[in-house]
């Protein structure tokens, strides 16, 4: 696999995001810590989802085989998939034994995770996406850049050109006008689709009900208008209870949104039953590995596992605030994105992952399940680094460097020398209190760092002319 590297310069440099990106983003975090002050508990439900999601990852295969037993029980079939390609030959199999052409999609992440359009494209189906924001992406033959709004990178203008290129809309920037358009081309959509797929935001083992929230309704007729509805499942996205339900929605929505509710809720049991007018005639849940047991192997960094997706800590991560989610290269982005996607891929493909973060800590304070993100980022770094070490990367420039100062400073006496002598090559090697330009690699090094100049004198001999006056 190649190496994904994070497109830090193109980011920065695109001044149409930056004009888009941080405003949003403010006012995403805005509206969430609105919406937690109104909860006087909130720590205590934190700590309440944690627990729940801790406890059912210790008893995970118990709680899938129970989900699975309450869905069948409800008419609908279990399938298991290992992988993601296995989820999608599953998904093209159902659609061509059904003689599926159309199909309908909501929301979901682990179909991107998947590449799952590109597989139903392949296998000769049209794929339309209903959520706006993927709507919006899927056009643009984009990734989303966002687990919650995924065209959180485009303005309204962008929409408005894209609408009209696409569309053939008049030119206009009125929210409510673009929006009425797509709502109108979709609801064709809707009606001449066989097939519909969802995400699901958690399965409930005691009743057998997938969870799926939403404030557009793309959902609600993605599940429930074509023949055949599949709900595509990360085996992580169990819980125990509907009780346990309760609390999570109320995390979930406050962290993603800053509601206190989303506008829709569905709570899917499997295919309509005799005598309603409503829902699919055939139900399908995949459950999905595609790399989640290697992950639950690790007692420590299976707390990964616990996300629930509400995309809280992408919004206060002063990295993803500047870079936006296209940067990363991969769909999981962000602190969650940096520790989930260097254990789901070979770490030497993604090795900068972990580092893309400056470890402030603000993104485990606002997760509602408490993910030690910052503890997990250090055991990734350092997992990077044994790589490294092995091999030709063990001679790696910025290492040697490393290696030479931790000599430097781990004694006193050469650390004096060191500094006198830096000091007295202070003129040559800095301008304006900065260290000049440098050749490779040092050059390299430089491009994302300062380096500050000298003070003129070091902190002892301060310590040591103020003793002296005294």
């Amino acid at each position: 696999m190649n190496r994904i590297k994070i497109d830090v310069a193109s980011a920065l440099a695109d001044r149409r995001l930056q004009a888009t990106l941080f405003p949003a983003l403010q006012r995403s975090v805005e509206s969430r810590d609105e919406a937690v002050s109104e909860v006087e508990n909130w720590e205590e439900l934190r700590d309440y989802g944690r627990r729940v999601k801790l406890h059912t990852l210790e008893k995970l295969p118990f709680y899938l085989e129970k989900l699975e037993k309450n869905v069948v029980g409800h008419g609908g079939k279990v399938l298991w998939a290992e992988s993601g390609e296995d989820a999608v030959r599953m998904i093209l199999t159902i659609a061509r034994e059904r003689a599926v052409r159309k199909v309908v999609k909501s929301k979901t992440m682990l179909g991107e995770e998947i590449h799952l359009n590109q597989g139903l494209l392949k296998g000769g189906l049209e794929v339309i996406e209903t959520d706006l924001g993927e709507y919006i992406v899927q056009l643009c033959d984009e990734m989303p850049s966002h687990i919650v709004t995924p065209a959180l990178h485009k303005s309204r203008h962008d929409v408005a050109e894209l609408f009209e290129a696409k569309l053939g809309m008049e030119p206009t920037d009125d929210v409510a006008k673009l929006t009425l358009t797509a709502r109108n081309v979709l609801r064709r959509h809707f009606l001449e689709a066989d097939l519909g797929i969802s995400g699901v935001n958690f399965g409930v083992a005691e009743t057998g009900t997938i969870v799926v929230v939403e404030n557009e309704g793309n959902a609600r007729l993605s599940t429930s208008l074509p023949r055949v509805h599949i709900a595509l499942m990360g085996i992580e996205k169990v819980i125990p209870r509907t009780v346990d339900l309760s609390v999570l929605l109320k995390l979930l929505t406050r962290s993603a949104t800053g509601q206190r509710l989303t506008s829709y809720v569905n709570l899917i049991s499997g295919p309509k039953r005799e005598g309603e007018l409503d829902g699919p005639e055939e139900f399908f849940l995949i459950l999905v590995d595609n790399g989640r047991s290697q992950i639950y192997e690790d007692q420590f960094l299976r707390q990964t596992l616990t996300c629930i997706r509400c995309g809280a800590c992408q919004n206060i991560c002063p990295v993803f605030q500047r870079l936006g989610g296209h940067a990363y290269g991969t769909v999981y982005q962000g602190p969650i994105g940096s520790i989930l996607t260097p254990q789901m891929f070979p770490i030497a493909a993604v090795e900068e992952h972990p580092f893309a973060s400056s470890l402030c800590g603000a993104c485990e304070e606002t997760c509602p399940v408490k993910i030690e993100i910052p503890k997990i980022l250090l055991r990734l770094r350092q997992q990077v680094q044994e790589a490294r070490n092995h091999g030709i990367q063990r001679f790696r420039p910025e290492r040697i460097g490393m290696l030479m100062w931790a000599w430097v400073v781990s004694s006193s006496r050469r650390y004096a020398i060191a500094s006198r002598w830096l000091r007295r090559l202070q003129s040559v090697l800095f301008r304006n209190g900065r260290f000049r330009p440098a050749v490779p690699p040092v050059s390299a090094w430089q491009k994302d760092r300062d380096v500050p100049g000298l003070a003129p004198k070091r902190f002892r001999e301060y310590r040591e002319s103020e003793g002296a006056e005294h």
